[in-house]
């Protein structure tokens, strides 16, 4: 089974919750299961694009209340972790889709990538200005088609 992590904030414009929404839909698609924060905005359109598709939806939650999950959550995780939660995201996660974002979605790109994990983006953080980059780790893409089919690349090990 293949676990793809959806990062991204949890209050987003209409043009990124329809990207997130896209994405979960194109992850259900593929039979793969998402794993995001559980919570409102990017993590809660992705949820709802994976769940609409008869996707499996993990939810790992930053308290200690399962309830707290959106309801689109089949699986909610409570953690009572706070942001430290994002490690278990991303370590269950084979992949990261990040979209939109603020400073946990960086922790989360800057996390993953330190752990060796691919990252693609979507209308988030631009790396290129931060420093060295490793481009086998990080992509960037215009699209949610764009993104999966990096996705796929990976996945499939092509």
């Amino acid at each position: 089974m293949i676990y793809v992590g959806v990062i991204g904030g949890s209050i987003a414009d209409e043009k990124n919750l329809k990207i997130a929404y896209e994405v979960g839909k194109y992850i259900a698609e593929n039979g793969w299961i998402l794993v995001c924060g559980g919570l409102t905005g990017v993590m809660e359109s992705a949820a709802k694009g994976a769940f609409e598709n008869n996707g499996t939806t993990i939810g790992i939650l930053p308290g200690s209340d399962k309830n707290s999950a959106n309801k689109y959550i089949k699986f909610p995780i409570a953690t009572g972790l706070g942001i430290a939660r994002n490690y278990i995201i991303i370590q269950s996660s084979d992949i990261l889709i990040a979209i939109n974002g603020s400073y946990g979605t960086l922790n989360e790109i800057s996390a993953s990538l330190n752990l060796k994990k691919r990252v693609i983006a979507i209308n988030s953080w631009k790396l290129e200005k931060a420093g060295v980059v490793d481009k086998n780790l990080f992509y960037e893409a215009s699209t949610p088609e764009e993104a999966i089919s990096i996705a796929k690349r990976f996945i499939n090990g092509t």
